[in-house]
């Protein structure tokens, strides 16, 4: 397969990977700003006319409030089809940049709002295609789906993420891999976000307190039950992060609430919350609770299509004589929506480093050159 020999030139490249994660993360892409993911997508596609050419097929979706996405199509050897999932967005808002810009450190850590989470991943993901077509070795056709609101749900991109990787001989997402090793993700747990709101009855604390119904307090009696629904047993996490109520101290209050966020590895266990938080009733009855939002991201189980599709990029790895493990993670993408409809999907393809949304992101840049032809590899092997 030749895999080393993409290796070796990605190594060459590797100023020029550099310069283009630069690039990009110097394009400052929050999921919440249109205006500047507008501008981060066409500056996106540009670099991708110069790395690859003009694609033989481009397709661009309206995201309405959140940021476009933009289909590319890259005809390879073969008729079979690879999606490559990226998203250009970041969780970090505008300015961030003047305060942190991107930098090299002399240990060869590169260290950027979003180089980690996953601008890297883009960049591996273009070379490694350039670099397949530079050496002319048989490949699949590539569709590149780039979206702007992965950070946020990908609430507009999910229907058009579903709908393209049907009859795609895989999907790879290139989210940033786990650990030094740089393992890549084959399960990965649901999220779901709700959100208990209590109404009760307002009062004068001091001058008539029997007369009211505190929601803060019926909050309080629900946070415990709320919580205690995590299963340590089941993998499943509860974390009520969020709590808001009340107009003043004096005041019974009126009205409380909190935002909830849930984990689970096992598609069953959404049953169980789902009824549990239905269920969900204070000890005062003149205290009425609703609960709203639901199930943002399936979980990511492993399936037999899935498990071949890392044999493959097993075998990849040894040819280029790396290790290659995998892992379970509680954090979602993308690829739990292609997971979920029983596709092959493989995630954590994207840069080795550490510190996703944290101050301390920094990309391992000597992993890059081996991270990109590992892509090389399952994009040949999905031409077979």
């Amino acid at each position: 397969m030749s895999l080393t020999r993409v290796e070796s030139l990605a190594r060459q490249a590797l100023p020029e990977m550099t310069g283009d994660l630069r690039r990009l993360v110097e394009l400052e892409t929050p999921s919440d700003d249109k205006e500047l993911l507008t501008a981060g997508l066409a500056a996106v596609e540009s670099w991708t006319h110069h790395r690859l050419g003009p694609p033989d097929g481009s397709r661009r979706y309206d995201g309405g409030p959140h940021g476009d996405m933009l289909e590319l199509l890259y005809r390879g050897t073969s008729p079979a089809v690879v999606l490559v999932l990226c998203h250009y967005d970041t969780v970090w808002p505008a300015g961030t940049l003047a305060e942190w810009p991107f930098r090299v450190s002399e240990d060869g850590r590169a260290t950027g709002p979003g180089a980690f989470d996953m601008k890297c991943g883009l960049v591996q993901a273009v070379w490694a295609l350039r670099l397949l077509r530079e050496l002319d070795l048989p490949r699949a056709s590539v569709r590149l789906f780039l979206n702007g609101d992965e950070e946020i749900g990908s609430p507009a991109s999910r229907p058009h993420i579903e709908r393209l990787s049907e009859g795609a001989a895989a999907t790879l997402v290139c989210e940033a891999s786990a650990g030094p090793e740089g393992a890549v993700k084959t399960s990965r747990k649901g999220v779901g976000l709700f959100e208990v709101t209590v109404e009760g009855v307002e009062a004068h604390a001091g001058l008539d307190p029997d007369r009211g119904a505190s929601a803060v307090h019926a909050l309080a009696e629900l946070v415990t039950r709320v919580a205690g629904l995590g299963s340590r047993e089941r993998g499943t996490t509860v974390n009520v992060g969020l709590i808001s109520g009340g107009t003043g101290r004096n005041v019974v209050a009126g009205r409380a609430s909190c935002g909830i966020d849930v984990r689970i590895p096992d598609p069953a266990e959404a049953s169980r919350i789902d009824a549990a938080l239905a269920s969900l009733a204070p000890s005062d009855p003149r205290v009425r609770v609703s609960v709203t939002g639901g199930w943002n991201r399936p979980p990511m189980v492993p399936t037999p299509v899935s498990r071949l599709l890392f044999k493959q990029a097993h075998a990849a790895a040894e040819e280029l004589g790396r290790p290659l493990p995998e892992t379970a993670v509680g954090g979602a993408s993308d690829g739990n929506f292609v997971s979920a409809l029983g596709r092959p999907v493989l995630d954590g393809l994207g840069a080795v480093g550490d510190g996703a949304h944290a101050r301390h992101e920094h990309v391992l840049l000597d992993h890059v050159p081996p991270r990109t032809a590992l892509l090389a590899g399952l994009l040949v092997a999905g031409a077979v």
